[in-house]
């Protein structure tokens, strides 16, 4: 079977053209001759980026997943090629009912008629991981269930095993091969289809943001049923609305554009840096807006994740980005290591002020995320910068909140809208109230640790490759710290009085 599958794509890859991006190097030249005269009968006129996107198209919509993640990727591909991979639409014709019968069966171990009052055979989306249905439960309540393809894991573990051998191919070969780390991003790829192949886990992505976002007037996400879940089942509320990229029904429905953009870009930055947990797959199918103007969140087998150190540098580099502050963009990339210790802070400066300097102004019509992210990323390799893992969900999220806004709104001003909230969150990240939480917060761990600072100690000079003077004076140094271990004990309840007393007078 493996071998037939490999078969098709080297069919499809030479029937495309894709040979070209192997047999560049020089060492391939004698076959890349040979190739072109044997197969003549082909045409290469389409540019490259086109044909690797009809070739993905021909082979699958497991392939045509892997190019939606490099489209991701413009710190590593070309841009001609990135451009056309962003135009893959993950379409795929839906599965049988029977196939989804003996799903439900298996994941319920019981007839899907004992569970369903009512259940739809047609599919309402249907994409390469996954299809959902409407259902009815027997009290009554409305749902969506969304069900894993039969066979999907051992076909996507056939289709990545291929794809690592042949990034192997062009780390190799190809002569820009180690610079791209194709073996990486298939690693990547790998890692986003796990993910979406665990139902239950994007069911508790579902029920966390659910979470972070109670009783809002601006985000709606479905209830999670979780009696009806399981790996290869997810059972939610269904939701209703209109697809967000249906402007003119959205418009006959006298919702409001500008206000539904304004809202579209707080609930980013609120996913982002409240939270660090975003919806990281924001395209338009998974987006519905309620008559109202509530945005409806769906599908949530990708969500990307921020420590408290990522929120902190995002939230200072965009404002010094809207204060136009590039010397303090600059500084914050050498602090945190991102950029070799000797770079030369004003001449990053100066190539981050060439970069963004000509969109301040400008309304999102007239902005392309898409080129100005191309010119960082290509102002980053000039001065090394080590791109980080865990922004590149949020660089693909942010493409679709451009792509969005521009659909909305295309006056809207982005830097404008952002910039109060960032400068809010800042606020609460560096005052008064956020000192008193986070002294609230290591409470716990400081009354806890304290006391057995002394053990601790003891514990350690007493090992056996402690020094003779070491031991010498443990016996001296123990009382010593028996009288600060007083003093420290007396600071913590100071601490714990003055916080009470801070947070009441901030509560009045």
């Amino acid at each position: 079977m493996q071998l037939f599958r490999l078969l098709k794509i080297m069919f499809i890859s030479l029937r495309y053209g894709l040979d070209d991006l192997v047999t560049s190097h020089h060492r391939m030249r004698f076959f890349r001759i040979r190739l072109r005269s044997l197969l003549f009968w082909r045409s290469l006129e389409r540019p490259r980026g086109e044909r690797l996107r009809l070739a993905l198209e021909a082979l699958g919509p497991i392939f045509v997943k892997f190019g939606q993640v490099l489209s991701t990727r413009r710190d590593l591909l070309p841009a001609d090629i990135v451009d056309e991979l962003v135009l893959l639409q993950d379409q795929v014709p839906p599965f049988g009912f029977d196939q989804v019968q003996k799903t439900l069966d298996r994941a319920y171990a019981d007839r899907a008629d004992n569970v369903f009052a009512h259940f739809d055979t047609e599919a309402i989306a249907s994409a390469s991981v996954a299809q959902v249905h409407f259902a009815t439960l027997h009290d009554g309540r409305d749902v969506a269930v969304k069900v894993l393809r039969p066979g999907i894991r051992k076909i996507i573990e056939g289709d990545v095993a291929l794809l690592r051998v042949a990034a192997g191919m062009i780390e190799r070969l190809w002569a820009d091969g180690k610079r791209l780390r194709p073996r990486e991003v298939v690693d990547e790829f790998r890692k986003h289809l796990d993910d979406e192949l665990d139902l239950m886990r994007e069911a508790a992505n579902a029920s966390q943001l659910r979470r972070n976002f109670p009783e809002s007037d601006l985000l709606s996400v479905p209830e999670v049923y979780w009696d009806y879940c399981a790996t290869e089942v997810m059972v939610m509320q269904r939701m209703s609305g209109t697809p967000i990229n249906q402007i003119d029904k959205l418009r006959a429905q006298g919702i409001d554009l500008k206000h539904l953009s304004t809202a579209g870009v707080e609930i980013f930055f609120t996913q982002v840096f409240r939270d660090g947990f975003f919806h990281a797959d924001m395209h338009p199918g998974n987006i519905l807006v309620r008559p109202d103007g509530t945005y409806v969140a769906l599908d949530f087998g990708i969500m990307g994740t921020l420590t408290d150190i990522d929120k902190n540098y995002l939230a200072q580099n965009f404002l010094a980005f809207f204060r136009r502050d590039y010397r303090r963009v600059a500084q914050s990339h050498v602090d945190a290591g991102w950029v070799p210790a000797d770079t030369r802070v004003d001449e990053f400066e100066s190539a981050i002020r060439a970069v963004c300097e000509p969109i301040f102004d400008r309304p999102l019509r007239e902005i392309s995320f898409g080129k100005l992210l191309l010119r960082l990323f290509q102002t980053s390799r000039r001065f090394n910068v080590e791109i980080q893992p865990q922004l590149v969900l949020l660089q693909k999220t942010l493409l679709n909140i451009e792509g969005l806004g521009r659909e909305l709104d295309p006056d809207l001003d982005l830097w404008k809208t952002a910039k109060p909230y960032l400068e809010r969150w800042m606020s609460e990240q560096l005052g008064l109230r956020a000192m008193v939480d986070n002294v609230r917060r290591e409470m716990p761990f400081w009354s806890n640790t304290m006391p057995q600072l002394p053990r601790l100690l003891h514990s350690y000079l007493s090992r056996e490759s402690a020094s003779e003077d070491m031991r010498a004076e443990l016996e001296f140094l123990h009382g010593r710290i028996g009288r600060i271990n007083v003093w420290l004990t007396g600071i913590c309840v100071f601490l714990v009085m003055a916080t009470a007393f801070l947070f009441f007078l901030l509560l009045r």
